[in-house]
């Protein structure tokens, strides 16, 4: 039987306010099983950006990772922000261990080529691009990795990834080892038929419902590519996958109660 391991991601708008960050962390930290967490950004790289008159460019709200930008998002992901949620677990005696994917060679990209687009320095992986043995070990050694949304290409280059795409990719990568629950937490109570009725919850979202809700119109852009990592997950092989409420982990965990389970 295999071990359960569950793989946490989160997103921006709860690394930016500080209390809930908080309390969301000492809910992961009273996780008895074992755990991973996959974090985003939020607004820091921007307001930085800002700052030093750097003009960050979206093309259909992705970001373009000029060498500048690269510079500003790889100190604040990796840097700012990861060490200071690797020391706030630490600090509820959660023994966490901060990685970009540069380290330990645990995640290998490929620059993003675009027939039509330059992208700049973001880089996508696949299942292949883990380090699946290296981070093995590090969980068995009851150590809690937390990963910001910088990788490399073996070529001296770093590169930013999507965070979504990270918790999606290591969860397959790991999954032929562990029992791997992928949970993507946001600030939503999980997929939501209409986006300003917390109450239009939609309980189970399998890819054919995927489809007929996007053709519809009914998806807004901040969901699209949760769900399409979270579809990716589910069919190549993670047992278990939900979209839940960042306040509802402990919930979640003891209880399984809440959100949207993402399922073929």
């Amino acid at each position: 039987m295999k071990e359960k391991l569950y793989i946490i991601k989160i997103g921006g708008a709860l690394i930016d306010n500080t209390e809930l960050l908080d309390q969301f962390l000492d809910q992961f930290s009273e996780i008895g099983e074992k755990k991973i967490l996959v974090h985003g950004g939020g607004k820091l790289a921007t307001t930085l950006a800002d700052k030093l008159g750097i003009e960050q460019k979206l093309v259909n709200g992705r970001r373009i990772t000029d060498k500048d930008t690269l510079d500003i998002v790889s100190m604040v992901y990796a840097g700012s922000i990861n060490k200071n949620i690797v020391a706030k677990l630490q600090a509820k005696n959660c023994d966490a261990i901060g990685f970009s994917g540069a380290d330990g060679n645990i995640i290998e990209a490929r620059k993003r080529i675009h027939p039509e687009i330059d992208f700049g320095f973001v880089g996508d992986i696949d299942k292949q691009s883990i380090n699946e043995n290296l981070l093995s070990k590090l969980i068995d050694l009851d150590l809690i990795p937390v990963f910001s949304a910088i990788t490399h290409d073996k070529k001296g280059n770093l590169l930013n990834t999507n965070a979504d795409t990270i918790a999606s990719v290591i969860a397959q990568s790991l999954s032929d080892v562990y029992d791997v629950e992928l949970l993507f937490c946001f600030d939503k109570e999980g997929v939501l038929e209409n986006v300003e009725d917390p109450g239009s919850i939609i309980k189970r979202v399998s890819a054919e419902e995927f489809s007929v809700l996007k053709e519809a119109g009914k998806l807004h852009k901040g969901i699209l590519p949760k769900l399409e990592n979270a579809l990716g997950a589910v069919k190549n092989n993670v047992n278990k996958v939900f979209l839940i409420k960042e306040t509802e982990l402990k919930n979640h965990i003891e209880n399984h109660h809440g959100g949207t389970e993402i399922c073929l």
